[in-house]
Order: structure tokens, then sequence, then C-alpha cells
């Protein structure tokens, strides 16, 4: 199991209402659609409730659940598609939190049974990568995490088939930004082909940007090391 380093019950409910905000005001979330968790700590998980707008939601709504979809604490019923957040968690020892949407374009994709797997851009290669199409299932199912699971190891995204979108990442900024970017790059896409001249990289294009990627991993863990060194000095001369 990946060590997170857990946030207190309080910052994680203030983050999940922020957060369904967000989604609701970039109308990903339409109605009472979409759903968000994250992980309180590694037997628990604090998540959005079924029924609810996600742009009204505060955080006194959200329900603590543990590791089989039980309800723990809160006033208020679980998600009907908490099955979808389980699949990830249990498969992704490094996730910390999943966030389910259904934005308007990737969503179109989704439904035209069409993946995201054209390196149509740059940007495309540096973050998601492909966003495969998971097959279709009914939502509130088991089928629904079923039909995610050939996809949750390789991927950090996944388009569901006549549904909408999953992504996840560490933190719920990071899950947030990743379900942006693929509504990004549905839109790109979209545009591409109505333009009619997209053109995809080239498979030596794409080679280059994944040594990018990587080099920028590299640094990024250095610098984050560095900061983590010099916090730790810095406690050590506040108790000196």
């Amino acid at each position: 199991m990946v060590e997170f380093a857990f946030q207190p019950e309080e910052e994680l409910r203030r983050e999940l209402a922020r957060f369904s905000r967000w989604l609701g005001r970039l109308g990903f979330t339409p109605g009472t659609s979409g759903n968000l968790s994250v992980r309180l700590d590694r037997h628990r998980l604090l998540v959005t409730p079924t029924g609810m707008s996600k742009a009204l939601l505060k955080a006194s709504d959200m329900v603590i659940v543990d590791m089989h979809g039980g309800l723990l604490e809160g006033t208020r019923k679980v998600t009907s598609e908490i099955s979808m957040h389980l699949a990830v968690y249990h498969r992704r020892a490094d996730v910390g939190a999943v966030v389910h949407s259904h934005p308007p374009i990737a969503t179109a994709f989704a439904c035209s049974g069409r993946a995201l797997d054209e390196m149509l851009c740059q940007e495309a290669v540096m973050t998601l990568g492909v966003v495969p199409l998971a097959s279709y299932a009914t939502t509130g199912t088991d089928e629904v995490a079923a039909s995610l699971v050939p996809h949750i190891l390789g991927h950090d995204a996944i388009l569901m088939a006549n549904h909408g979108v999953v992504s996840y990442g560490e933190t719920l900024t990071d899950a947030f930004l990743k379900m942006e970017t693929v509504e990004h790059l549905a839109q790109v896409a979209l545009v591409a082909h109505q333009l009619g001249s997209a053109q995809p990289l080239e498979v030596e294009q794409v080679e280059q940007l994944h040594a990018a990627r990587a080099r920028y991993l590299r640094n990024a863990g250095i610098a984050m090391e560095i900061e983590e060194a010099a916090e730790v000095e810095d406690r050590a001369g506040l108790v000196l």
C-alpha cells in the first residue's frame, strides 16, 4: 500500500464540496449526476451522497464507507455507483481520489463508441496518453466496475460507453485536473475532425514526448525530495 499523507477529515469534506461545485460550474454534473470520493485512511472512504446536486453539496453531506461500500457514518445514502470507485481503489494502491462525471464532449465520444486514442496534440501524450473506452454497463450495477477493470491499471482516466468518464489520481486535485483534461482533449479531437484535417503525431514524435515526460517527472521528483528535505530541516530547526 502506498503511504499517503492522509488529510484531516474536515479538510477532505471541504475539498469534496469545493471540487463538486467546480464540476457543477463546468457543466460536468447536470442534475444529480456524478460522484467523488477520497481515501480517509487505509480502511475508509469519504464519498459524495446519492441524489444531490454537486453544485449544492455541503461538507456535512458527505458519507463515510468501508472498502466494501458499507455505510459507516452519515445521514445520507451512499451513491449507487460506489462499486466503480472501489474497483479503482482495490486495483490502484497509488490512487487517493476518484472522480466520476459527465463532461459533455467526452461523454459524446463515449456515446459514439469512440475512445480518445489519437495523439493529436503534445498535451495528450504528456498528460493522460490514451483514454480507453470501457464496454457498456448498466449504471448502479456491478457490471460498471467489471467493465472498468481491464483498463484501470494502465490508465488514469476511462470513457464509459453511453455513460460518462471516470478519472483518478493521488489527490482530489489530481483526479479533478485529469477529468478537466479529458474534456479538453475530447474538444480538440472533435474540432480537429470537424475541420477535416486532423493530423495525429508520428510514432517518433510520440516517443520523443514520452522521453520528455519521463525527464519532467524525474526532475519533479527530485524537486519534491529537495523541498521535503528542506521542510524536515526547518522543523528540526524549530525543535532546536
